[in-house]
């Protein structure tokens, strides 16, 4: 998407107050009208990040789809600046937003968080940036379809895609057979779609899967596990 003036349709508020923003091409807000700031806590810091940190682990490898707004990336971050976590933040989003949307959106204010370091989040297209002395994030401006991923890396995989009727090239078996190899024995991977298709792909390629229940204005969302 390029550089432009933003339209008010493009910049919406969500029942939380915190931004989400409309894609044209898709027909779909990045986050949900309920409130972008809560769901994205709810489903991946808590219910993915945050099982992993309770086990004995000094490093975490963290792999996203769908890196969008940054939202998901400055949420990691502020859970664990104070910790001793080496993380390494991988992102995928063929489509990145510019510069001008990011600079709008309201994520740094409710969050009390550097608004610097959200800029720099955005930054980082195909080149790795420091956010601080621990975390090192790099955004692939690339389908996640076409990435070569290392097997056996990733602790933790925000699958954070457009919904599955508007981006159902993503929501398949294939794809989700490569996320599996790529993650490490007990890695986890957490959605916010509960369609039974997803469910059927992820367990077609081995995960074990559970409904969670989900953030306001969503009964359930998914949680897959690698044995």
């Amino acid at each position: 998407m390029t550089d432009r003036d933003i339209g008010s349709d493009r910049v919406q508020i969500t029942k939380d107050g915190s931004h989400t923003l409309y894609c044209d091409m898709l027909g779909e807000t990045y986050h949900s009208a309920f409130g972008a700031i809560q769901e994205s806590r709810h489903i991946f810091i808590e219910a993915g990040l945050n099982k992993q940190l309770a086990g004995n682990m000094s490093k975490i490898n963290i792999l996203e789809v769908g890196t969008g707004t940054g939202l998901n990336v400055l949420l990691t971050l502020i859970q664990l600046e104070n910790s001793d976590f080496s993380v390494n933040y991988d992102g995928f989003e063929p489509f990145p937003i510019s510069n001008k949307e990011a600079n709008v959106l309201n994520y740094p204010e409710l969050l009390n968080a550097d608004v610097e370091k959200f800029n720099l989040i955005h930054s980082a297209v195909n080149k790795p940036v420091i956010l601080n002395e621990n975390f090192v994030f790099k955004n692939y401006c690339k389908r996640i379809e076409d990435a070569e991923l290392p097997d056996n890396y990733y602790n933790v995989i925000y699958f954070d895609a457009f919904s599955p009727d508007a981006q159902g090239e993503l929501w398949n078996t294939a794809v989700f057979r490569k996320l599996y190899k790529s993650m490490t024995s007990g890695g986890v991977l957490t959605t916010y779609s509960c369609k039974g298709m997803v469910k059927r792909a992820l367990i077609e390629v081995g995960f074990g899967i559970e409904k969670l229940p989900g953030p306001p204005g969503k009964r359930e969302f998914l949680r897959a596990v690698k044995p």
